[in-house]
């Protein structure tokens, strides 16, 4: 573990923004975070620096998302027509397969040090989900987990209605994290028909609009679930 523990957690939120512009944004902060680790394993502890948390909130313009162990096949439609759609397609370094961002969808990147909160890679993926399942709870919809399968998903226990709302996917390195989570808050559901979502070609899609047959505020959503990161995490947002 790190020898100063550091819980307090940066959060920025970056609105609307492309996804590689994102990418490239959290990359930096991730490249910086490990910079100090590296130099605090030759320096006295008392001489060590504390390493930074951050994290994001943003929405993107509709792009398709490729994990490092994904398969290409799941994107239904050729690249090329992708314009046709107003979409991109980004081959990304995250785990996980093909998803789908867009508007109305909340996207969260903690670009964090999980030496300043556990080192456990299952927990912290668990605690993402659990964020998100606590935060449907408070607008009276019911989710859970699928076990082998990452994300939250309603109606877990029923294999033909299960459908997932939220995607995760996330890389470390040496305890460091980023990319994240996915929520689907008002995304336009559509655009899942051009994909094998996270690759799995028996679950349905959904949302919050969807389930709840309205347009919901998403601000209200970000700020309950920022809070619930914070809660889950221990994390002091600054």
């Amino acid at each position: 573990m790190n020898a100063i523990i550091n819980r307090k957690t940066q959060f920025i939120h970056l609105g609307l923004i492309d996804y590689q512009q994102a990418w490239d944004y959290q990359a930096s902060l991730f490249a910086k975070i490990l910079e100090v680790k590296k130099a605090n394993r030759d320096l006295p502890v008392e001489q060590q620096q504390p390493t930074e948390n951050f994290l994001i909130f943003c929405e993107h313009p509709h792009v398709y998302t490729l994990g490092k162990s994904g398969d290409e096949s799941n994107l239904k439609i050729k690249k090329k027509d992708l314009h046709t759609i107003q979409a991109s397609y980004v081959h990304t370094n995250r785990g996980g397969d093909i998803t789908y961002h867009g508007p109305g969808q909340i996207v969260g990147y903690p670009v964090i040090d999980l030496e300043n909160f556990f080192t456990d890679i299952h927990q912290y993926m668990r605690l993402l989900e659990e964020a998100v399942i606590q935060t449907l709870a408070e607008f009276g919809i019911a989710s859970g987990r699928i076990p082998g399968l990452t994300g939250v998903w309603l109606d877990p226990d029923n294999e033909s209605r299960a459908r997932k709302i939220c995607a995760l996917g996330v890389k470390t390195s040496r305890w460091v994290a980023m990319h994240g989570f996915a929520f689907n808050v008002n995304a336009d559901l559509n655009y899942f028909d051009y994909i094998v979502p996270c690759g799995i070609d028996d679950k349905a899609v959904t949302s919050m609009e969807f389930e709840l047959g309205k347009k919901q505020d998403m601000k209200a959503v970000e700020e309950i679930l920022k809070t619930k990161l914070a809660h889950l995490f221990e994390m002091e947002l600054v």
